[in-house]
């Protein structure tokens, strides 16, 4: 099941983090040994009660600005015993590493708003799956008559990370340790279709239950 908690970030760690994430990708970035980059084709097309639609095209402008290793965006469908009607959209841009500096995540909080989604509602939910619970941010936007729940996480080797600013410390300390900076955005959007926040908030997490076991699995380890 999931559990919402309010999100308040601590602006005076900011600097802090960005700090350590410098020093640390600093430090690490001579004797970095970057993992070689999953290969597309082996994407997850079917998991649990989700089937895969199709592709959703990212422009070239849009890709160069990700600047991700690997990019892959998807739709899904609930399979016959799901709810009817449930489309989900995901977005997963994986970074080789992190040691130029300029190649790093880009957050939902300014891509969405950038194309022109206000935001309404923003917390925290922890999802229970298969390989253990994950904490995410959700993130409710709306444009015009349009309404949707996101979720998105930060991914890495050892970890799945809800906030951005926990993000960049925990990069900094596990680059520290591993000696690689490798670390992935999953974002995922479920549409209304005539659902509240609610329900619509369910679909996305059941989405996130099924999809992080095998998500874990394909990126590299």
């Amino acid at each position: 099941m999931f559990a919402a908690n309010l999100f308040k970030p601590r602006s005076a760690l900011v600097p802090l983090f960005l700090a350590a994430q410098i020093l640390a990708v600093q430090v690490v970035s001579s004797r970095e040994h970057p993992p070689p980059a999953p290969a597309l084709a082996g994407f997850p097309k079917m998991f649990g009660q989700w089937k895969w639609l199709g592709d959703e095209p990212i422009d070239s402008t849009t890709a160069k600005e990700l600047g991700a290793d690997l990019l892959a965006s998807q739709m899904y469908a609930a399979q016959s015993n799901s709810p009817a009607s449930s489309f989900v959209s995901l977005l997963v841009a994986w970074f080789q590493t992190q040691r130029e500096g300029a190649r790093q995540p880009h957050s939902p909080k300014v891509c969405l708003p950038a194309a022109g989604w206000t935001p309404q509602v923003q917390d925290e939910l922890t999802v229970d799956t298969t390989a253990g619970a994950i904490t995410v941010t959700r993130y409710i936007i709306q444009k015009g008559s349009q309404r949707a729940v996101v979720l998105y996480w930060y991914q890495t080797p050892r970890r799945v990370i809800a906030g951005e600013w926990s993000a960049k410390f925990w990069l900094a300390a596990d680059a520290l340790v591993d000696q690689r900076s490798d670390t992935a955005l999953v974002r995922v959007i479920a549409w209304p279709a005539r659902r509240g926040d609610q329900e619509t908030t369910a679909v996305a997490a059941g989405f996130a239950r099924n999809l992080y076991p095998v998500l874990r699995d394909y990126l590299p380890r």
